[in-house]
């Protein structure tokens, strides 16, 4: 084959008549020379069996009857096109250019424009009845956007057909507020006298004929607007979603699917709150009480958008829910992004604030625990006590008695001269917490247990006893019930702690994940408005991630390390190498929460792959799985002695 002559840049028609020949010849067009839009078409028309130097007259034109059935069947269209046309019109007036309005099959519906241009497209079979399908008319901007389902421009000898060299067409698709593909707008004129801004032009058109037909469907139904900025409400660049009373979104205009994050198979098939953090009633809500005021809220995803609300007479008659007490703002009330077994928790926690109840919190290791704890000290009447922590399974048996109970003065070897109050006399006036309780050893279990009776402290080495007043709240990621079952933990002690007990849901069971993450990310930059890629977003969704809640939150802290000071997406690259390695693997399916050996297992399993991929470093494995060295200690005397 011989060597291709490139025309060059400045003779782009005689580039693609080139590029148009090259097609004929060989069945492939030459890099540079066509765009992808253009090159995909050329190659379906030659697929279709057309001649580019043919005109194909007889597949051109319906008959009156079709064109008037065709026009019956697309009523609508047409009744919500006119207008549209009719501003591109006075837009165009004095171009030699013609508007058309095209169904799905690429029939011409309705045309107006110049003229003596008018004439002369007739001849050329761009007038009603006409088909400019991309099977018979070959690339053109009418047929080529209905394949392409975008808008498309398609200048001079870029047709497919020869014969159509002459025309500047500029077309995009039409589409109702399901998706579905209804048609397309197209401006065509002479090549040589182009105009840049008709593309722009007939995109507006096709928008303004989208959120006509959204709003006629839609009478009846709960209408959104929404847009990044509140001044962007009410402009052809707002999103419009449509929704049931009950928070179905059955209807959106294509810039409302962009902006929510869904595609047209979406429709009917996703809640609101799966989007947004928000209730439907307490959505309804607001809008029947503030119509003109936009609302921000936060997608999911952690992206920020203004709504307003447009609510039919028949949906606004109803009662409006009374105005409820404000909401607490309190410590406990940060931690609520969503979940409902979280929301419960906190409730349950929030009724015994100002009572002598012990709260014993389970869940696994990295659920949030501590700080779940310490929320409930922030939002009681201890506030402004101390809040006093000690992990049980941190600290050496030998160790847990003198941090717990205090010591005099020399009370044993390398005790500190001047002695120590201990844990617990430190709590008074506030709060004690005593994490993984489940690894008291059995001899202090019973000190423990006298001193809450009593409420008087006995330091080691004969000290002055001292009364006590604490709020005592204990956890663990064990089954305290076998374990007393088992002998390991005193029945009375445990009774003793088991005021109330609230379980933690892991990290993978939460409903919530977005959210958190958004809150996590707020919290670690705040004011910057840090999110995830939606790629990332989606493995950070189905990882089971086996530290939980400490792990998810190392792992974004130091994601916005890496962040450029200008970037606010985090990606990939972004991530701990081992991070974004267990990742991309396989998610795990996640056990039923009926069966807690099953979940025993996964950490198992979790654990054992970790202290491979780390060589045995046990530091290093901890950190990866958010546990302590001494809890993951005890977790591998526990797998090597089964």
């Amino acid at each position: 084959m011989g060597v291709i002559a490139i025309p060059k840049s400045n003779d782009a028609g005689e580039a693609m008549r080139v590029a148009r020949r090259h097609l004929l010849d060989s069945g492939t067009i030459p890099d540079g020379l066509v765009n992808a839009n253009i090159a995909r078409s050329w190659r379906r028309s030659l697929a279709a069996g057309l001649d580019p130097h043919r005109n194909h007259p007889e597949m051109l034109a319906a008959s009156e009857l079709d064109l008037r059935k065709a026009r019956e069947s697309q009523r609508e269209l047409i009744d919500h096109a006119l207008p549209a046309m009719a501003y591109l019109h006075s837009q165009i007036r004095d171009s030699e250019s013609i508007i058309v309005l095209a169904d799905t099959d690429g029939m011409l519906l309705q045309s107006c424009g110049n003229a003596d241009f008018g004439n002369k497209a007739a001849r050329i079979y761009l007038s009603p009845g006409a088909s400019w399908h991309e099977t018979q008319r070959g690339t053109n901007a009418v047929g080529t956007a209905l394949a392409e389902h975008k808008p498309i421009v398609v200048n001079g000898p870029e047709h497919f057909l020869v014969s159509n060299d002459f025309l500047a067409c500029a077309a995009a698709p039409i589409s109702d507020s399901s998706g579905r593909l209804l048609g397309a707008l197209d401006i065509s004129g002479d090549y040589r006298s182009q105009h840049p801004h008709t593309f722009g032009l007939v995109c507006t058109a096709a928008q303004m004929i989208g959120n006509r037909l959204f709003t006629s469907r839609h009478t009846t139904h709960i209408k959104v607007h929404f847009h990044p900025l509140a001044e962007g409400i009410g402009t052809l660049a707002e999103g419009m979603m449509a929704l049931t009373e009950d928070g179905w979104i059955i209807g959106a205009n294509p810039t409302g699917l962009s902006l929510l994050g869904l595609t047209a198979s979406d429709l009917s098939a996703v809640q609101l709150e799966k989007v947004f953090p928000l209730h439907m009633r307490s959505l309804l809500d607001w809008g029947m009480r503030h119509a003109d005021e936009p609302l921000l809220v936060r997608r999911h995803d952690g992206a920020t958008l203004f709504m307003r609300m447009d609510i039919p007479r028949s949906i606004a008659s109803y009662p409006v829910t009374p105005p409820r007490s404000p909401a607490p703002t309190d410590a406990l009330s940060l931690l609520d992004t969503g979940d409902e077994r979280f929301k419960t928790a906190i409730s349950k926690a929030r009724r015994i604030l100002a009572k002598s109840i012990s709260l014993l919190i389970t869940g696994e290791s990295g659920v949030g625990k501590e700080l779940f704890a310490k929320a409930v000290h922030q939002s009681g009447p201890r506030r402004e006590g101390p809040f006093i922590a000690l992990n049980c399974a941190a600290f050496p048996e030998s160790l847990i008695e003198a941090e717990l109970f205090g010591y005099t003065g020399g009370a044993f070897t390398g005790a500190r001269r001047e002695g120590r109050l201990g844990h617990l006399r430190e709590a008074n006036g506030g709060t004690l917490f005593l994490d993984e309780i489940g690894d008291m050893p059995l001899a202090l279990q019973g000190r423990l247990l006298r001193v809450l009776q009593e409420r008087v402290v006995h330091p080691l080495g004969g000290g002055r006893p001292a009364a006590v007043d604490f709020h005592l709240i204990c956890a663990t990621h064990r089954q305290l019930k076998e374990a007393v079952d088992a002998g390991h933990f005193r029945t009375d002690l445990y009774y003793r702690i088991n005021g109330l007990t609230l379980s933690l849901p892991p990290l993978r069971e939460r409903s919530d994940v977005h959210s958190l993450i958004a809150a996590l990310l707020d919290e670690i930059e705040p004011g910057r408005e840090i999110s995830l890629t939606p790629a990332l977003t989606k493995a950070f969704a189905s990882h089971a991630w086996p530290g939980n809640l400490r792990q998810l939150s190392n792992a974004l802290r130091t994601a916005c390390a890496m962040l450029s000071e200008r970037e606010r997406r985090i990606d990939w690259q972004h991530l701990p190498e081992d991070l974004a390695d267990e990742l991309r693997q396989p998610a795990i399916g996640s056990p039923p929460a009926t069966a807690p050996e099953s979940l025993q297992v996964l950490g198992d399993q979790s654990i054992v792959r970790t202290l491979e991929a780390t060589q045995g470093n046990v530091a290093e494995a901890a950190r990866r799985l958010g546990i302590s060295r001494n809890t993951l200690y005890r977790r591998m005397r526990r797998l090597e002695n089964r």
